[in-house]
């Protein structure tokens, strides 16, 4: 059987990474000034959709922000069960 290693302090460091770059991702408001006071349906419907996919970009970095602090706990777990193994 073979060996699985967790270096713990790799897996924690990539994770500290990718929390730095999703932290420093900025995202403006769309921006509608630049259409004037258009009213085309064309218009609505882009304002409509800039607007839901800018929600949808934040709800997606929630996400993201909480499967980086998942992963980190069930590391740490793993870390602290292997060294109750290794203590026994």
């Amino acid at each position: 059987m073979g060996t699985i290693k967790l270096d713990h302090s790799a897996v924690v460091e990539q994770l500290e990474k990718v929390k730095t770059a999703l932290n420093n991702i900025v995202l403006p408001e769309p921006s509608v000034e630049s259409l004037g006071q258009n009213e085309l349906d064309y218009t609505t419907k882009w304002k409509e959709r800039e607007a839901n996919i800018h929600k949808n970009i934040l709800q997606y970095i929630e996400v993201v922000t909480k499967n980086i602090e998942d992963t980190r706990a069930n590391v740490d777990l793993l870390k602290e069960q292997d060294e109750a193994i290794v203590n026994k």
